[in-house]
């Protein structure tokens, strides 16, 4: 009987549904063109034409190189189909009203992030090399940096479940949650108590999650029930199935902030999975971040004005300011910099972030990453590193989210591993945490993947740490978990099945696109 009802879900659940819908109007457009074969060779021509202006408009655009190879070659391939595909598929457009609220909201607010140069010049006196890091994050997405904040490293998922619940029951005034992925189960059903017991007691409370992240998760109209117990909800980007419409830019940020002065991010979301409440690819391994103090209110700008782009509301930021309700001052830990990534802006802060720790590393870069999908300019700083002495490692899972992406991950091994960067296994599972470390004192914790998707097409945002508590707490997590972890040798690199060679060569000309 649970087999029956397990099978009724999987075939009622939307991801079938919009896979029917996607399907249907795929057979439509096919059986169109089978109608109109009487006039195969004027549409072949003018889907030709169509297929040279793509490519022509693909190279004078200013996007990375293997975006732009990954889509002449199918476009080459097939040129009777390849420049209607990329039109539907592969322009990072989104439309105007879209793209206008986005940026209303990000001009509206950004007289509200005000750096505080006291702060700044004490960074630049203790190492002008770190405040270069600074003023990159500062100048490209105008978020500052903050002392007077507290910070606490906390892995697994269940580390962060548990000061998340504790965070919840204490919120007096609101709370906001911004999630990719939302899933009822033993991590969300107690939160969603939590909020609606806090709804009665009076706090205000939002959430926001992506369609697409929960597009196998949710129920279409989950929102409403949420807005039933007096939750105000919102859907980010709302998925339309529609074969001519592909909404590539997802919200793949995971932010918590209650009562203005706690905040937390990374990569953990509101699923099981991530508190190994199962076991979904072994045990599961992740990453977040705490913040308690004055950095908290970067998190809650950015939560503020996703709302305000994707509802239309106009709302008081000045409200949920950290000394709203916290009128003590904050202990400090260091510097702290609470930073987002959109891809509208033609600037990958998150990858460029990146960059510039391991191009500043002086002694060693240590990396949690599920994914490695990267373009030349990543394997270039990661390679250089290595040659020139720098203590390069990398640690990724073991057991595969999806075969295809960690047979992909894997071809990038023999190339860094040749110039002295040493790649890792997490062997009980899948390791999930977006990390940075450098030298014992500069950090990101956050929730940027090394893919293309999360590194040009996603909404992301992190934590920039510098001589924190986090910092140490880091690297004291990633030595611990190397002694689980296996460590990849060249031959071993090298050793890949023929057949398996074959396959991801194929996949890595199209990278870019997964």
């Amino acid at each position: 009987m649970k087999k029956v009802q397990k099978i009724l879900k999987v075939l009622f659940s939307r991801m079938v549904i919009v896979g029917l819908l996607l399907a249907v109007q795929f057979g439509i457009i096919v059986f169109g063109i089978w109608q109109l074969a009487d006039y195969f060779y004027y549409l072949y021509a003018a889907f030709f034409v169509i297929s040279i202006a793509a490519v022509l408009w693909i190279m004078s655009r200013q996007d990375n190189p293997a975006y732009k190879l990954a889509w002449v070659i199918p476009i080459l391939l097939f040129p009777a189909f390849g420049g209607l595909f990329y039109l539907f598929f592969g322009t990072n457009k989104v439309s105007k009203k879209f793209r206008r609220r986005i940026e209303l909201a990000e001009k509206e607010s950004a007289h509200l992030l005000v750096q505080d140069e006291t702060v700044m010049k004490e960074i630049e006196q203790d190492s002008m090399n770190t405040a270069r890091q600074v003023a990159y994050i500062r100048r490209r997405c105008m978020f500052p940096v903050y002392k007077n904040t507290q910070t606490e490293y906390l892995s697994p998922g269940e580390a962060k479940f548990e000061r998340l619940l504790e965070a919840l029951r204490g919120a007096e005034h609101f709370i906001f949650l911004e999630y990719f992925i939302i899933e009822e189960g033993k991590m969300w059903d107690p939160i969603f108590d939590l909020l609606r017991q806090k709804v009665r007691d009076g706090v205000e409370v939002r959430v926001m999650y992506d369609d697409v992240g929960c597009l196998n998760t949710l129920p279409s109209n989950y929102h409403k029930v949420l807005e039933s117990f007096g939750i105000r909800c919102c859907v980010f980007n709302p998925f339309r199935p529609v074969l001519s419409i592909k909404l590539n830019n997802r919200d793949h940020r995971k932010i918590a902030v209650i009562d203005g002065y706690i905040g937390f991010t990374g990569g953990i979301n509101l699923a099981d999975e991530y508190i190994n409440a199962y076991e979904k690819h072994g045990h599961w391994k992740d990453a977040s971040i705490m913040l308690t103090g004055d950095a908290v209110w970067n998190l809650t700008v950015m939560f503020l004005e996703a709302w305000q782009f994707t509802t239309g509301e106009l709302l008081d930021f000045e409200n949920y300011r950290p000394h709203s309700y916290y009128h003590e001052a904050f202990e400090s830990d260091g510097y702290v910099q609470p930073f987002a990534d959109s891809p509208l802006d033609d600037e990958n802060v998150g990858e460029l972030s990146y960059i510039n720790m391991i191009a500043r590393a002086k002694r060693y870069v240590y990396i949690n990453t599920p994914y490695l999908i990267i373009d030349n300019e990543l394997i270039t700083i990661l390679t250089l590193a290595a040659k020139s002495g720098v203590d390069v490692r990398i640690t990724l899972p073991h057991i595969a989210d999806k075969w295809y992406v960690h047979l992909l991950t894997r071809s990038y091994y023999a190339q860094l591993i040749e110039c002295g960067v040493r790649i890792y296994e997490y062997t009980p599972g899948f390791l999930h945490s977006k990390t940075f470390l450098a030298d014992d004192e500069v950090g990101i914790i956050g929730t940027t993947n090394l893919d293309y998707r999360s590194l040009y097409l996603h909404f992301e945002c992190g934590a920039w740490l510098y001589k924190t508590r986090a910092v140490q707490q880091l690297k004291n997590d990633y030595l611990n978990t190397l002694k689980v972890c296996h460590e990849i040798s060249l031959d071993e690199a090298r050793s890949e099945k023929l057949y398996r060679r074959m396959v991801r060569t194929i996949l890595k000309a199209f990278a870019p696109l997964m």
